[in-house]
């Protein structure tokens, strides 16, 4: 295979400046412009687009304004493998701190600036030229490349990739989500977010002994949360790059008014869990916990609601193959091996998976996040990485098609 000539580069990093030029900031989660906008440049590189439109009743519920997934479908051969490239672009609000505009795409020092040019609309660029470089050279290829562009990983992935696979729009036998240049990711963390309301009774300030102090209640679950969080720091996941699990409290409202017990507080809580962690089982554990603490409080109860449970992306027979495919044209054009390991992130990868999938994560992304400011002012991407990627999935797209 040829790689790509500078002429390809130029119109895929102007194709890349384009994405992020076109806002698809997520809160609020009006996506659907972006998918449009995405599908015509995509249909001017000669490809067909399908525009997939997630129903608005189920997009509000998951608190988003409009989601359009697109999938591009190519076929080469009889027969042969269907290997899914899934990147999503929906992106985080660009919040304060940029030396130069959030959507501009502007490029200094060899890097592109802009929010979600590196998480991950660069892998919109690299999946769609990986598949242009396949189309410029099909012989030998047998199977199909299928394109999953989707616009809500920022909100868990439940209108995107699972949406896509419940619906029974695409079962491919292989994927690869977005990821890192510098490593192929096999594993991931998962996520519980958990709002808990912590009960009292209103009551004068003047005579706070004829209520029940909601916040003295939770001061005492909040205790025990740092207390967990301090055991959960003592277990490591066998998964090089995982670590340990994390439990955050983001977010306390609740009260009444300065004079007044508080009657109700809400905590709102990130629980990270561990590849070798079931979600369901430390959604119970973390329950019990809170209920069983505010109940010492007199007169204090506990009630918590799941906002969101993401499981962990484990590695499931076949991953291998993915991992091989990949490791070999890294190796040649990166200059350096690049090793299979985890991140303490948690993506859309992870529905693939659920779904019996062998899938793992590689792409245009940095060395590390905090590399990339991914998610912070100033996020960018070399472009030089972004050109390196391209070329390593289309190689290895080569290899699992020739199989």
């Amino acid at each position: 295979m040829n790689d790509p000539t500078a002429a390809d580069l130029d119109a895929e990093i102007g194709f890349l400046r384009e994405l992020v030029r076109m806002p698809s900031d997520n809160p609020p989660g009006d996506c659907g412009p972006h998918a449009e906008r995405a599908a015509d440049l995509i249909e001017a590189l000669g490809f067909s687009v399908e525009r997939h439109r997630v129903p608005a009743d189920l997009v509000a519920r998951h608190g988003m304004v409009s989601v359009t997934n697109l999938v591009v479908r190519r076929s080469f051969g009889r027969a042969g493998p269907v290997v899914a490239l899934n990147a999503h672009g929906d992106v985080v609000p660009p919040g304060e701190g940029w030396t130069c505009d959030p959507y501009g795409g502007e490029i200094r020092n060899g890097a592109m600036f802009g929010r979600g040019v590196a998480v991950s609309k660069s892998d919109f660029a690299t999946y769609v030229f990986a598949l242009k470089a396949l189309e410029a050279d099909p012989a030998g290829l047998n199977g199909t490349v299928e394109l999953h562009l989707t616009y809500d990983e920022e909100a868990g992935g439940f209108l995107g990739p699972k949406w896509l696979l419940d619906e029974g729009l695409t079962h491919p036998d292989l994927a690869i989500s977005a990821g890192f240049s510098y490593a192929v990711v096999t594993a991931h963390n998962g996520c519980l977010h958990l709002e808990a309301t912590i009960r009292g009774r209103q009551a004068h300030a003047a005579m706070p002994e004829t209520g029940v102090d909601a916040l003295e209640a939770a001061t005492g679950v909040l205790a025990a949360l740092y207390e967990e969080r301090r055991r959960l720091a003592a277990r490591t996941s066998g998964i090089a790059g995982i670590g340990s699990p994390k439990l955050t409290v983001g977010l306390i409202s609740g009260g009444i008014n300065t004079n007044v017990v508080p009657d109700r507080v809400r905590l709102r809580i990130d629980r990270r869990l561990i590849p070798e962690e079931d979600g369901e089982a430390v959604e119970r554990d973390l329950v019990g916990l809170i209920e069983a603490t505010a109940a010492r409080h007199p007169g204090a109860s506990a009630e918590c609601r799941r906002i969101m449970l993401a499981e962990p992306l484990r590695p499931l027979p076949g991953s291998a193959r993915l991992v091989e495919a990949i490791r070999g044209p890294a190796a040649r054009i990166l200059g350096i091996e690049i090793n299979p390991t985890g991140v303490p992130l948690y993506t859309d990868a992870r529905h693939y998976a659920d779904a019996g999938i062998p899938t793992v994560l590689y792409g245009a992304g940095p060395r590390s996040i905090i590399e990339a400011n991914a998610h912070a002012a100033d996020e960018h991407l070399r472009l030089s990485d972004l050109a390196a990627a391209t070329n390593v999935v289309a190689a290895a797209l080569r290899t699992l098609l020739s199989g």
